[in-house]
């Protein structure tokens, strides 16, 4: 696992990635969710939490599309 991450967040740090690549702005927590299979809202948001705290991604409050890479 990169940066020691479990399974379910490097899918969503590929998803997050990816998402941006195609769309050109960041994916809401429901689109980060159904891309990685997470029907829970709150579940992406631990998750993203968890990424937040290794520096890995930033993000500006719980806004929709709030999400950026590196800290």
């Amino acid at each position: 696992m990169a940066y020691g991450l479990s399974p379910r967040q490097e899918a969503i740090m590929k998803a997050i990635k990816e998402w941006i690549a195609e769309q050109g702005v960041a994916p809401s927590v429901r689109e980060i969710g159904e891309r990685v299979g997470l029907s829970s809202s709150a579940s992406v948001a631990y998750h993203l939490d968890r990424l937040q705290e290794r520096g890995l991604i930033r993000r500006s409050g719980r806004r929709w599309r709030s999400v950026q890479l590196g800290g």
